[in-house]
């Protein structure tokens, strides 16, 4: 059982130094630019395909309790892509066919398209507006961080590190967020 607590603690301590490294690594000016974006679009809507998709399903709770019109692209009631809406997509290889598809249609359709992506050369980051680079560190362990776990968990520290500064720029409070809670209802 020792064995195993410490194995736990050296993994989670692994994790949390690759996690922030790959973090730290996003271009700041991007995520000022993503947040104006954010601001000032009319609705956002957020794509991503398995663990990335859930990864933007969790931003999208966050800026729905932040008051914003956002929707999951592929979810029945999603309304049609405009000229005045913000997409974002997240994909860690950038070559999942279906982001790539999505941002295609998005920017046909006037769309600011935002990719989220560790490959700066991908198909993903060709068919986007914008792209956040996600630097993942060349030291990462398969054993440890697996499928891109690494990515995914990056990328969740990322989205939530920009509420607040979102929080701040709508004036918004934790108190005010938890009245657009789901839970509250």
């Amino acid at each position: 059982m020792i064995e195993m607590q410490n194995r736990y603690r050296d993994t989670v301590r692994a994790l949390s130094e690759r996690i922030c490294e790959a973090a730290e690594s996003i271009d700041t000016d991007s995520l000022g630019s993503f947040v104006e974006l954010i601001l000032s679009k009319r609705k956002i809507f957020i794509y991503g395909s398995g663990r990335s998709g859930l990864v933007g399903q969790y931003f999208a709770v966050r800026l729905v309790q932040l008051g914003l019109d956002v929707h999951f692209v592929g979810d029945m009631t999603t309304p049609i892509i405009g000229k005045e809406d913000l997409t974002v997509l997240i994909s860690n290889t950038g070559e999942t066919m279906s982001a790539v598809q999505t941002a295609n249609i998005a920017r046909r359709l006037g769309s600011h398209v935002v990719s989220v992506t560790a490959t700066k050369n991908s198909k993903l980051a060709h068919a986007s507006n914008s792209v956040i680079l996600i630097n993942l560190p060349p030291s990462a362990d398969g054993n440890l961080l697996p499928l891109g776990t690494l990515f995914e968990d990056s990328a969740i520290l990322m989205f939530d590190a920009i509420i607040p500064e979102l929080m701040k720029r709508m004036g918004q409070s934790e108190d005010d967020m938890r009245h657009k809670h789901a839970i509250w209802v």
